[in-house]
């Protein structure tokens, strides 16, 4: 795989991706109704994770040249940001994965009475939100700073609606059913997986509401960018958690009414 592309296969790449993962997001949703197989919805985020992390969080930078024995280098200076940026979103990584072994413990094949449809949508709006990311991002790696500045309020714009959707749309309606904080297991569990992503959904709002302002003043260029691509990786890290945590509140076992 060749990852120095020109601006139009870099657009088409990440195109095809995006459509990879709606194609696979659709197919899960299906399964959920109709088979209700936990081991392929497992597999069906899982390579949606893969996707995301190979191609829109390019995990494979880690191994590119850091600027040789240059410490004071631009080169250097990235790539020990990039792994230091990559080390705490590992360590994030045990947060949500505490949360996703307390959801197995407690619910084991059993999960809240959600809205379906509303879970799907929301799901739909941080998918597409990480295609406008990944446009922006690559947008500004080519030096096209008026594309980038476009696609990352678009980004940002779909990242509210998520969070808006998340608390004033689904907890209400949760709520209104019963479903709370303190009304047993199944609140509980829902209530600490939303409220934590979406805290990060909202640290990655503020992220890019900063990048956004330094766009504007210039400080970004085709050669020096690492703002942009912390942003970027960081707001599709909060992607891939939703890939996870999405079957796991929404499809997987059976409702608890």
């Amino acid at each position: 795989m060749i990852h120095t592309q020109d601006k139009s296969a870099a657009m088409n790449r990440g195109l095809l991706i995006f459509i990879y993962l709606a194609v696979l997001t659709g197919l899960e949703f299906f399964v959920a109704l109709t088979v209700d197989s936990v081991p392929l919805l497992v597999v069906i985020a899982l390579v949606k994770a893969g996707l995301v992390l190979y191609y829109y969080m390019h995990i494979y930078k880690l191994n590119q040249e850091d600027g040789g024995l240059d410490h004071h280098g631009f080169a250097f200076k990235t790539n020990t940001n990039r792994l230091g940026l990559w080390l705490f979103l590992l360590s994030d990584s045990f947060v949500f994965g505490g949360l996703m072994v307390t959801r197995i413990n407690l619910l084991a094949l059993s999960r809240p009475e959600l809205n379906q449809l509303l879970g799907l949508g929301v799901t739909t709006i941080l998918l597409v939100s990480s295609f406008f990311m990944n446009r922006g991002e690559t947008a500004m790696a080519h030096g096209d700073r008026k594309a980038f500045m476009t696609n990352t309020v678009i980004t940002f714009a779909l990242g509210l609606g998520f969070l808006l959707g998340v608390i004033l749309v689904e907890w209400r309606l949760a709520i209104a059913e019963g479903l709370t904080p303190d009304s047993g297991v199944a609140g509980a569990v829902f209530f600490m997986m939303t409220g934590m992503h979406a805290f990060h959904v909202l640290t990655g709002l503020l992220f890019l509401g900063i990048v956004l302002r330094n766009a504007r003043r210039g400080l970004y260029s085709e050669e020096k960018h690492w703002a942009v691509e912390a942003a970027t990786v960081y707001w599709h890290f909060v992607d891939v958690v939703w890939i996870f945590f999405y079957p796991a509140l929404y499809l997987i076992g059976k409702a608890i009414i």
